[in-house]
Protein backbone atom coordinates (compact mmCIF):
# COMPACT_ATOMS: atom_id res chain seq x y z
CA UNK A 1 0.00 0.00 0.00
CA UNK A 2 1.46 3.44 -0.91
CA UNK A 3 2.43 5.71 1.95
CA UNK A 4 1.15 9.22 2.54
CA UNK A 5 4.45 10.89 1.62
CA UNK A 6 4.54 9.12 -1.75
CA UNK A 7 1.38 10.83 -2.92
CA UNK A 8 1.29 14.13 -1.09
CA UNK A 9 0.51 16.70 -3.77
CA UNK A 10 -2.20 14.80 -5.63
CA UNK A 11 -3.62 13.48 -2.36
CA UNK A 12 -3.93 17.00 -0.95
CA UNK A 13 -5.75 18.09 -4.08
CA UNK A 14 -8.07 15.09 -3.85
CA UNK A 15 -8.90 15.83 -0.20
CA UNK A 16 -9.65 19.47 -0.99
CA UNK A 17 -11.92 18.43 -3.85
CA UNK A 18 -13.80 16.11 -1.50
CA UNK A 19 -14.12 18.87 1.09
CA UNK A 20 -15.44 21.28 -1.53
CA UNK A 21 -17.95 18.69 -2.74
CA UNK A 22 -19.16 18.08 0.79
CA UNK A 23 -19.58 21.81 1.46
CA UNK A 24 -21.56 22.21 -1.75
CA UNK A 25 -23.81 19.24 -0.94
CA UNK A 26 -24.48 20.56 2.56
CA UNK A 27 -25.39 24.00 1.25
CA UNK A 28 -27.80 22.55 -1.30
CA UNK A 29 -29.30 20.19 1.29
CA UNK A 30 -30.04 23.20 3.49
CA UNK A 31 -31.67 24.99 0.56
CA UNK A 32 -29.29 27.93 0.64
CA UNK A 33 -28.32 29.70 -2.57
CA UNK A 34 -24.74 30.69 -3.32
CA UNK A 35 -25.71 34.37 -3.03
CA UNK A 36 -27.25 33.86 0.42
CA UNK A 37 -24.39 31.65 1.64
CA UNK A 38 -21.77 34.15 0.52
CA UNK A 39 -23.68 36.88 2.34
CA UNK A 40 -23.90 34.84 5.56
CA UNK A 41 -20.20 34.01 5.50
CA UNK A 42 -19.14 37.52 4.51
CA UNK A 43 -17.27 36.56 1.36
CA UNK A 44 -17.83 37.10 -2.34
CA UNK A 45 -19.76 34.62 -4.43
CA UNK A 46 -16.58 34.03 -6.43
CA UNK A 47 -14.71 33.01 -3.27
CA UNK A 48 -17.55 30.67 -2.25
CA UNK A 49 -17.41 29.07 -5.69
CA UNK A 50 -13.67 28.53 -5.21
CA UNK A 51 -14.29 26.90 -1.81
CA UNK A 52 -16.93 24.56 -3.25
CA UNK A 53 -14.49 23.68 -6.03
CA UNK A 54 -11.84 22.67 -3.49
CA UNK A 55 -9.55 25.44 -4.66
CA UNK A 56 -6.44 25.80 -2.46
CA UNK A 57 -6.42 29.59 -2.97
CA UNK A 58 -9.00 30.51 -0.25
CA UNK A 59 -7.50 30.60 3.24
CA UNK A 60 -8.16 28.00 5.90
CA UNK A 61 -10.09 30.69 7.76
CA UNK A 62 -12.43 31.07 4.81
CA UNK A 63 -13.08 27.32 4.69
CA UNK A 64 -13.68 27.35 8.44
CA UNK A 65 -16.18 30.22 8.23
CA UNK A 66 -18.14 28.44 5.52
CA UNK A 67 -18.17 25.21 7.53
CA UNK A 68 -19.23 27.13 10.63
CA UNK A 69 -22.23 28.63 8.84
CA UNK A 70 -23.14 25.14 7.63
CA UNK A 71 -22.87 23.78 11.17
CA UNK A 72 -19.97 21.40 10.59
CA UNK A 73 -17.10 23.39 12.10
CA UNK A 74 -16.79 20.67 14.74
CA UNK A 75 -15.03 18.53 12.13
CA UNK A 76 -12.13 20.97 12.05
CA UNK A 77 -12.35 21.53 15.80
CA UNK A 78 -11.23 17.92 16.27
CA UNK A 79 -7.94 18.74 14.60
CA UNK A 80 -7.10 21.54 17.03
CA UNK A 81 -8.26 19.69 20.15
CA UNK A 82 -6.23 17.28 22.27
CA UNK A 83 -8.13 14.31 20.88
CA UNK A 84 -5.32 13.16 18.62
CA UNK A 85 -2.40 14.41 20.75
CA UNK A 86 -0.06 12.05 22.64
CA UNK A 87 -0.81 11.77 26.37
CA UNK A 88 1.07 14.08 28.77
CA UNK A 89 4.43 12.81 29.99
CA UNK A 90 4.31 10.79 33.24
CA UNK A 91 0.55 10.42 32.97
CA UNK A 92 -1.16 7.05 33.46
CA UNK A 93 -1.95 6.90 29.76
CA UNK A 94 1.67 7.59 28.84
CA UNK A 95 2.98 4.85 31.15
CA UNK A 96 0.41 2.28 30.05
CA UNK A 97 1.80 -0.84 28.39
CA UNK A 98 -1.30 -1.28 26.32
CA UNK A 99 -0.73 -0.54 22.63
CA UNK A 100 -1.92 2.84 21.47
CA UNK A 101 -5.08 2.75 19.37
CA UNK A 102 -4.40 2.83 15.66
CA UNK A 103 -6.43 5.11 13.45
CA UNK A 104 -6.15 4.58 9.73
CA UNK A 105 -8.00 6.38 7.00
CA UNK A 106 -7.96 4.93 3.53
CA UNK A 107 -8.37 7.45 0.73
CA UNK A 108 -9.05 6.46 -2.83
CA UNK A 109 -10.66 7.91 -5.91
CA UNK A 110 -14.18 7.05 -7.03
CA UNK A 111 -13.81 5.28 -10.36
CA UNK A 112 -17.50 5.73 -11.16
CA UNK A 113 -17.08 9.52 -11.18
CA UNK A 114 -13.86 9.64 -13.24
CA UNK A 115 -12.12 11.30 -10.30
CA UNK A 116 -8.75 9.78 -11.13
CA UNK A 117 -8.74 11.14 -14.69
CA UNK A 118 -9.73 14.58 -13.49
CA UNK A 119 -7.09 14.55 -10.75
CA UNK A 120 -4.44 13.47 -13.22
CA UNK A 121 -5.38 16.17 -15.69
CA UNK A 122 -5.43 18.82 -12.97
CA UNK A 123 -2.11 17.72 -11.48
CA UNK A 124 -0.37 17.68 -14.86
CA UNK A 125 -1.57 21.20 -15.57
CA UNK A 126 -0.57 22.45 -12.11
CA UNK A 127 2.94 21.10 -12.65
CA UNK A 128 3.17 22.58 -16.15
CA UNK A 129 2.07 26.00 -14.92
CA UNK A 130 4.55 25.87 -12.05
CA UNK A 131 7.37 25.07 -14.47
CA UNK A 132 6.31 27.81 -16.88
CA UNK A 133 6.31 30.36 -14.06
CA UNK A 134 9.88 29.32 -13.25
CA UNK A 135 11.01 29.17 -16.88
CA UNK A 136 9.14 31.47 -19.33
CA UNK A 137 10.85 29.69 -22.26
CA UNK A 138 8.44 26.81 -21.66
CA UNK A 139 5.53 29.13 -22.39
CA UNK A 140 6.96 29.81 -25.84
CA UNK A 141 7.29 26.06 -26.37
CA UNK A 142 3.63 25.51 -25.48
CA UNK A 143 2.64 28.31 -27.87
CA UNK A 144 4.69 26.72 -30.66
CA UNK A 145 2.97 23.38 -30.10
CA UNK A 146 -0.41 25.07 -30.19
CA UNK A 147 0.41 26.90 -33.44
CA UNK A 148 1.52 23.62 -34.99
CA UNK A 149 -1.73 21.94 -34.01
CA UNK A 150 -3.83 24.78 -35.39
CA UNK A 151 -1.86 24.85 -38.65
CA UNK A 152 -2.97 21.29 -39.39
CA UNK A 153 -6.58 22.54 -39.58
CA UNK A 154 -9.86 20.65 -39.64
CA UNK A 155 -9.91 19.70 -35.97
CA UNK A 156 -12.98 19.75 -33.75
CA UNK A 157 -10.71 21.17 -31.05
CA UNK A 158 -10.02 24.36 -32.99
CA UNK A 159 -12.35 26.49 -30.85
CA UNK A 160 -10.63 25.19 -27.73
CA UNK A 161 -7.21 25.88 -29.21
CA UNK A 162 -8.33 29.39 -30.06
CA UNK A 163 -9.22 29.88 -26.41
CA UNK A 164 -5.87 28.42 -25.41
CA UNK A 165 -4.10 31.09 -27.46
CA UNK A 166 -5.73 33.70 -25.24
CA UNK A 167 -5.04 31.73 -22.06
CA UNK A 168 -1.35 31.40 -22.88
CA UNK A 169 -1.00 35.03 -23.98
CA UNK A 170 -2.67 36.36 -20.83
CA UNK A 171 -1.52 33.53 -18.55
CA UNK A 172 -5.11 33.24 -17.35
CA UNK A 173 -4.56 29.76 -15.95
CA UNK A 174 -7.69 29.68 -13.82
CA UNK A 175 -9.84 29.16 -16.92
CA UNK A 176 -8.31 25.72 -17.34
CA UNK A 177 -8.04 24.77 -13.66
CA UNK A 178 -11.72 24.87 -12.74
CA UNK A 179 -14.15 22.00 -12.37
CA UNK A 180 -16.61 23.22 -14.97
CA UNK A 181 -17.32 21.25 -18.11
CA UNK A 182 -15.56 23.93 -20.19
CA UNK A 183 -12.42 23.73 -18.04
CA UNK A 184 -12.36 19.95 -18.47
CA UNK A 185 -12.71 20.34 -22.24
CA UNK A 186 -9.87 22.86 -22.26
CA UNK A 187 -7.60 20.48 -20.38
CA UNK A 188 -8.37 17.72 -22.86
CA UNK A 189 -7.18 19.97 -25.72
CA UNK A 190 -4.30 21.53 -23.82
CA UNK A 191 -0.71 21.98 -25.01
CA UNK A 192 0.58 22.41 -21.44
CA UNK A 193 1.39 18.75 -20.69
CA UNK A 194 3.73 18.71 -23.69
CA UNK A 195 6.24 20.88 -21.79
CA UNK A 196 6.52 18.46 -18.86
CA UNK A 197 9.73 16.46 -18.41
CA UNK A 198 9.21 12.70 -18.44
CA UNK A 199 10.16 12.32 -14.77
CA UNK A 200 7.56 14.88 -13.67
CA UNK A 201 4.90 13.20 -15.77
CA UNK A 202 5.77 9.77 -14.39
CA UNK A 203 5.66 11.09 -10.83
CA UNK A 204 2.15 12.51 -11.29
CA UNK A 205 0.91 9.32 -12.94
CA UNK A 206 2.35 7.25 -10.08
CA UNK A 207 0.58 9.42 -7.50
CA UNK A 208 -2.74 9.07 -9.29
CA UNK A 209 -2.29 5.31 -9.65
CA UNK A 210 -1.62 5.08 -5.91
CA UNK A 211 -4.90 6.85 -5.18
CA UNK A 212 -6.73 4.43 -7.46
CA UNK A 213 -5.45 1.62 -5.25
CA UNK A 214 -5.97 3.50 -2.01
CA UNK A 215 -3.66 5.47 0.29
CA UNK A 216 -3.60 4.85 4.01
CA UNK A 217 -3.22 7.83 6.34
CA UNK A 218 -2.06 7.14 9.86
CA UNK A 219 0.55 4.99 11.50
CA UNK A 220 0.68 1.33 10.63
CA UNK A 221 2.50 -1.28 12.65
CA UNK A 222 3.54 -4.73 11.66
CA UNK A 223 1.97 -7.41 13.87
Amino acid sequence: MPSFTDTTSVLERHLLLQLGDRIKRLRKAQGVSTVEMAKRVGISRTTLTAVEAGDPAPSMGTYLRVMSVLGVAADLALLVSDTFQPPPEHSAAASSRRPAPQVEVRVRTDSSRHEAQDLQSMALHKEAIRLIQDDPALLARAQEVLQRWRAQGGSRSDSLWSEWESILAKRSWRKALGRTRRAQELRQASPLPTVLPDDVRRNVLAQVQALKTGVILGETHEP
